[in-house]
């Protein structure tokens, strides 16, 4: 085997055949950087947008801007931000009665969503609650099972 060194490069030759090939680079091991940490809160988002996508975005719109007179807008209203409880009523049982939010009547029946386990309610309610340019605490699966275990339907 004859090598003759060129410019970073060497040649090889078999037989009578000559390969062109670079000079091996060392290489560093490889580090490993930590997988940041995603919080609860934000995995329950996650979820819970799914979850808004499939059952309640046709009703309270991409923005949670709802439809006049008809379904309830979820930005900025004292049903979203206020007691979680009565959210997760509303979610659970549905709405069947003309109902005034802030100073606004809306008159659309709101079906129940009984086939939701709680944790599916306690991902939309928190992404409700954390989305639209709202800020208000994330709804625990543990406060819904704790609403239902108390007798509340």
């Amino acid at each position: 085997m004859r090598k003759i060194f060129t410019l970073g490069l060497f040649i090889i030759s078999f037989n009578g055949y000559s390969q062109v090939a670079k000079k091996p680079i060392a290489r560093r091991p490889v580090v490993h950087k930590p997988v940041a940490q995603v919080s609860e809160t934000t995995l329950s988002i996650r979820r819970g947008k799914l979850v808004y996508q499939k059952f309640c975005l046709s009703c309270h719109q991409p923005d949670g801007g709802g439809v006049p007179n008809l379904n309830p807008p979820l930005v900025g209203t004292s049903n979203i931000l206020g007691k979680k409880s009565r959210l997760v009523k509303i979610v659970k049982n549905g709405l069947q009665e003309h109902v005034e939010i802030d100073g606004e009547y809306y008159s659309n029946n709101m079906p129940p969503f009984k086939m939701l386990t709680d944790q599916q309610i306690a991902d939309v309610l928190t992404y409700i609650r954390k989305s639209f340019g709202n800020n208000a605490a994330a709804v625990l699966k543990s406060e819904v099972t704790q609403y239902y275990a108390k007798g509340k339907k």
